[in-house]
């Protein structure tokens, strides 16, 4: 922990040493406003998209979500690029693997990912006002703090009810934000959840989002994000002792394009 926290300060001083005294006290200003705007329109619009669901099913109302997931991007200062590998099936039912660097990252994914998508979510962060209410009527799977069995059935539950019904999944693996901008360790489950259930896996890669906004820092700095959606990798037929391989086969995958960014 200590050298995540020190890989962290480094690359912050780093980037706080490119910029000069003007220049700071502009990207300041630039931020704060950006938080408000974004803010603003986070928290007007929410709301009204939570009122849409109760009269309208959400799977059927997916354009103003996407909407609002790109403004709340473009809002906060950031542009999006979607890349898409010869080998993606946008026609699958899958789960969407990405690293995880900042808040908006459900925002910048729903921007990219042509599927209808939902995701595995802490189920501290349903408590959150607005942004916990959408999550819950708009079908998220709560993913519980304490992994007592029955929570656990009960997450397993949800999250094939959603697959069975065409919803792909979106799980961020390494459990937390990045404190330095790289890939960190895989927990398995969701590499268990797709072999039980046969599920293709389909790693994503945020390139540029680290620079944006990042855990230690409220700053928004102008950035493109570029979203690498990779081959859809098929589970079904794996045996057990496959599953921890494809676990470092997909973080090994979604690393190399994030590594090659921070190497320039």
């Amino acid at each position: 922990m200590k050298e995540a926290v020190n890989a962290q300060q480094s690359a912050i001083g780093k980037a706080k040493r490119r910029e000069s005294g003007m220049e700071r006290v502009y990207l300041i200003v630039r931020s704060v406003v950006l938080w408000l705007v974004s803010a603003a329109h986070f928290f007007v619009v929410c709301p009204l998209l939570v009122l849409l669901a109760l009269f309208k099913n959400p799977r059927h109302n997916d354009a103003p979500q996407r909407w609002f997931s790109r403004n709340v991007v473009r809002l906060a200062g950031a542009r999006v690029e979607a890349r898409m590998a010869p080998g993606f099936d946008a026609s699958r039912t899958s789960f969407f693997v990405a690293n995880h660097v900042s808040l908006f990252d459900p925002f910048v994914l729903y921007c990219a990912v042509p599927q209808y998508i939902r995701g595995l979510e802490l189920e501290s962060h349903f408590k959150i006002p607005a942004y916990g209410w959408l999550m819950k009527r708009f079908g998220n799977v709560p993913v519980p703090d304490t992994r007592k069995p029955s929570d656990l059935k009960r997450m397993w539950r949800l999250t094939r009810a959603a697959l069975d019904n065409g919803v792909c999944l979106v799980v961020f693996p390494e459990g937390k934000r990045t404190l330095d901008g790289s890939v960190g360790a895989f927990a398995d489950g969701v590499f268990r959840m797709a072999h039980h259930s046969g599920t293709p896996i389909v790693p994503v890669s945020l390139v540029g989002a680290f620079e944006w906004d990042h855990k230690g820092s409220w700053l928004l700095r102008p950035s493109k994000i570029v979203v690498h959606i990779h081959d859809t990798i098929e589970t079904a037929g794996m045996s057990r002792e496959e599953v921890a391989a494809l676990r470092e086969r997909v973080r090994a995958i979604i690393a190399a394009p994030v590594e090659e960014h921070r190497e320039r």
